[in-house]
């Protein structure tokens, strides 16, 4: 029912920045909550940032928070992930999700996502 495309990954050097992208089509919900994870090779998968689409509101894994900013964009159904002064230890695929937001509050388990996006790779070197 819904899409996620992610883009704007790549290699960038440690203290750098990148902007992903999420973009959304097909029927989505003014209840959704929109979330960003990331999984290394040999790691789970991981909690990044959430915003619920309605309000705005934003949540991040104490591990970005003050570096990550999660935001959206209502017009063209696109969420954003800007990461700023990237470490290496941020070298992962990221992946968009969606989901129907439950109620609770932060969703930050994959459980409470439907749709995922194929990810997209960041790399940070060192």
């Amino acid at each position: 029912q819904v899409q996620l495309v992610e883009s704007g990954g790549g290699l960038v050097q440690a203290g750098g920045s990148l902007r992903l992208s999420c973009a959304a089509s097909g029927r989505t919900f003014s209840t959704y909550v929109m979330g960003w994870f990331r999984q290394a090779p040999g790691k789970e998968r991981e909690f990044v940032a959430a915003i619920r689409w309605s309000t705005g509101r934003t949540y991040y894994a104490d591990s970005v928070k003050g570096r990550f900013t999660i935001s959206r964009d209502n017009a063209k159904n696109t969420v954003y992930l800007q990461m700023n002064s990237l470490k290496p230890e941020d070298t992962a695929v990221y992946y968009c999700a969606a989901g129907r937001w439950s109620g609770t509050w932060p969703a930050e388990e994959p459980y409470e996502y439907d749709y995922w996006g194929h990810g997209t790779q960041v790399t940070v070197s060192s």
